[in-house]
């Protein structure tokens, strides 16, 4: 069992992290909203990038899973500069993001800071832009209400993990790194899967991702999907995509 490991960053806080050694470019795992490094989909890459010999770093965000701090100081700035960190002291060359819901978006905004660290995407159920146009869009004026007035609500979890908080920063900051609406430039392979059965992020919220980016992403649409991705036919196209992608950078 690989070990966990941490590194400080510059204000105190620590970020956790599994490291695999192996081939380039490497890959890295993007978590999803409340999500940490141990989940089903992030270790099913584990085993596939042992097998592979490819090298492959997941670690937890600010306030989730191993890393220190508190889930409800997390905003999407704060999750954006922990992949920026891990990708500027960590990953030695190019890597293949996947990114897993709120992982998508943290992808698709490290990509643009950090293009020349970029081979190409792998974007699970992308939730980008979810703090206005999946959170706040569908809020009734009650929750606003209290978010804006109390600083947060607490919102029940359909994934049997407890109500969580969310906050007026989470949605204030979201605000200022929105995508949809304007073109994405990312001159890189990207690929999407995304299910059609998903209450959280719908297939046409993937769609518009789609519309909104450059070049020519592939989008992979599963009929009976959920917003997990994590059964035995989902994680082989997980891994399939991800072959293809290391294809085309080359490896």
């Amino acid at each position: 069992m690989q070990p966990i490991e941490r590194f400080i960053r510059e204000d105190g806080e620590t970020i956790a992290y599994l490291s695999r050694a192996g081939k380039s470019p490497g890959v890295l795992w993007l978590g999803g909203f409340k999500s940490d490094m141990s989940g089903t989909k992030a270790q099913a890459l584990d085993e596939w990038a042992q097998a592979r010999g490819q090298a492959y770093l997941r670690f937890d965000y600010h306030g989730h899973g191993a890393s220190s701090g508190k889930f409800r100081d997390g905003t999407i700035s704060r999750w954006r500069d922990d992949a920026l960190a891990v990708l500027d002291r960590l990953c030695a060359g190019r890597q293949v993001l996947v990114g897993s819901s709120m992982g998508a978006w943290i992808a698709l905004l490290a990509a643009l800071e950090r293009p020349e660290k970029v081979a190409a995407l792998l974007l699970l159920a992308p939730a980008a832009d979810f703090t206005e146009a999946l959170m706040w869009a569908r809020m009734s004026p009650e929750i606003r209400r209290r978010i804006m007035e109390e600083g947060e609500w607490q919102r029940p979890s359909a994934y049997g993990d407890g109500d969580y908080p969310i906050t007026r920063a989470l949605i204030e900051d979201g605000r200022n790194h929105l995508l949809l609406g304007a073109p994405i430039t990312i001159d890189r392979p990207i690929h999407i899967i995304q299910g059609m059965k998903d209450p959280d992020v719908p297939f046409e919220h993937a769609l518009k991702l789609v519309e909104w980016l450059s070049g020519n992403p592939a989008i992979t649409l599963i009929k009976e999907g959920d917003h997990r991705l994590s059964t035995p036919g989902d994680l082989k196209r997980i891994t399939m995509a991800l072959d293809g992608l290391l294809a085309a950078t080359g490896m």
